[in-house]
């Protein structure tokens, strides 16, 4: 083992089998980084809402693309930013990097969860009047079953990943196809997509600084396309790792537009922006059973973007375990030759994490439901803020080696230093907008953010309890990050 490869590097590639196709990692690329909600979610924005995407997809996307092809052409090992920012800082930013790259995976299973159980209760409503402390016991089976299917063979599992993820786009492309039929039927646009006014810096909710938390918003639906590099060496073929960078970037922008005009043009303005509403445009433009099917898709698509997160984000500690940053038996595998511990471990914290927001808290205040949409939103708001930081990091971490690998860099080369210069900047300073946006706008009228404000570059930005929350817990997260790496150096090798 030379002087600057990790144990993982070398003995992780005869652990685990090699099993993933380009059409395998675009499909894991697209469960990690679409959620589909999104494009309910930016109505609010208007017609501007495109012009929103199109910024992010140049300054956020397209950047984290070309970094992530150059740093898996050169080091295609598992745990993406964990092994590239040890390559680049050393140990101990290797580690916190890559926890600040996996905790944000445990908490969106949480999230999934939920989502699982949102499209479910548009199909049968009474799962909507269930109490929220039973929604919580269903998002605990949901985790349950999503780690039972994570930890059967991968190529089995992969399978699953891939007929629903096929379905998934179909649905997709319905959502389109309901607002043409919409259109067809002679009915206006619930809101016209080709407002191109909207667009303006003038217009209320224009392309401006006052309303850059729909950049942050588009920034956010964007995270994830280093996630699948953390199986870097499950893939058959090298040029997998760039073919399901274009292949799979080029999906998400499509799906992220076409959902947002079908859902613009189909569902009132009132309404559009409810997460269920790329299931109701669906329903409006093509018929009641078409709306039902289609949530019925996204709720199996839902619970395997849950399977997807938990066996991909458990490869992160899985070579932490390797590397004796953690202890020896994260790095277990079992008779499929999965890593079953870190994937158990991932989906108890993720149920600790539910029974907290879905029982306890809200068992100890006086408005239940209230108190279970702050701790989410809070929860999933910090995870956030964590997961845009270890972005910059990404984008730091090849400039770095870059410069102290230039051998491997030449005989890799994908592009021009300058593009990879360009693509650093402009993506991490895109990141640090996430970060400020999620820190300034409250998710949620619950919780205010009014206390104070602060002008910067035209935009007010706002410090009140919701910051406080989120700052918090996100500080806190980053130090137990930090702890966990000095406990894990004193575990015995």
């Amino acid at each position: 083992m030379s002087e600057n490869e990790l144990l993982s590097e070398r003995v992780a590639g005869g652990i685990l089998p090699r099993v993933l196709t380009t059409f395998d990692m675009v499909a894991i690329f697209v469960s990690i980084v679409l959620f589909i909600t999104n494009a309910a979610v930016i109505q609010s924005a208007g017609p501007a809402a495109f012009g929103w995407w199109i910024i992010a997809f140049a300054l956020f996307l397209v950047p984290c693309a070309i970094v992530t092809g150059q740093l898996g052409a050169m080091f295609p090992g598992e745990g993406s930013i964990y092994l590239w920012t040890t390559k680049a800082f050393g140990p101990f930013w290797g580690f916190f990097a890559g926890f600040c790259a996996w905790w944000p995976g445990v908490l969106v299973m949480v999230a999934t969860g939920t989502l699982t159980i949102s499209f479910l209760g548009y199909v049968f409503p009474a799962l909507g009047e269930l109490s929220v402390a039973a929604q919580g016991g269903l998002i605990v089976v949901i985790l349950l079953l999503a780690a039972v299917l994570a930890v059967l063979r991968f190529r089995l599992t992969q399978n699953v990943v891939n007929v629903v993820f096929l379905a998934y786009g179909l649905a997709i492309l319905l959502m389109f196809a309901a607002g043409i039929a919409h259109l067809a039927q002679g009915h206006p646009a619930a809101t016209n997509p080709w407002d191109f006014a909207a667009w303006s810096p003038s217009a209320e909710h224009g392309l401006n600084f006052a309303s850059w938390s729909f950049f942050g918003l588009a920034v956010l639906a964007l995270l994830g396309v280093e996630v699948p590099l953390n199986m870097g060496v499950e893939i058959r073929q090298e040029r997998a790792v760039t073919r399901y960078l274009l292949w799979g970037s080029l999906a998400v922008m499509v799906a992220y537009l076409v959902a947002t005009w079908g859902v613009m043009v189909s569902v009132p303005a009132g309404e559009a922006a409810n997460i269920t509403a790329v299931a109701e445009a669906v329903g409006i433009g093509l018929g009641d059973w078409a709306g039902k099917l289609v949530a019925l898709v996204l709720a199996a698509m839902f619970f395997i973007i849950t399977v997807v997160y938990n066996y991909s984000f458990a490869r992160l500690i899985f070579v932490s375990g390797l590397d004796r940053r953690l202890p020896k038996a994260v790095s277990h595998v079992n008779a499929q030759k999965v890593p079953d511990v870190a994937v158990w471990i991932q989906t108890v914290l993720a149920g600790v994490f539910t029974v907290a927001a879905f029982v306890v808290v809200p068992f100890a205040s006086a408005r239940p439901a209230d108190a279970q949409t702050e701790v989410y939103n809070v929860l999933q708001a910090a995870v956030t803020v964590i997961w845009c930081l270890s972005i910059v990091v990404l984008f730091v971490d090849v400039l770095i080696i870059l410069r102290r690998y230039r051998e491997q860099f030449e005989a890799r080369r994908l592009a021009s230093p300058a593009v990879f210069w360009v693509a650093s900047v402009v993506g991490a300073l895109a990141s640090l907008v996430g970060v400020v946006a999620t820190l300034s706008g409250s998710w949620t009228p619950l919780i205010s953010n009014d206390a104070g404000k602060v002008t910067l570059f035209g935009a007010e930005i706002a410090y009140g309890m919701w910051f406080w929350l989120v700052g918090g817990i996100a500080l806190a997260s980053l130090l137990v990050g930090a702890l966990l790496y000095l406990v894990g150096r004193r575990v015995p090798a």
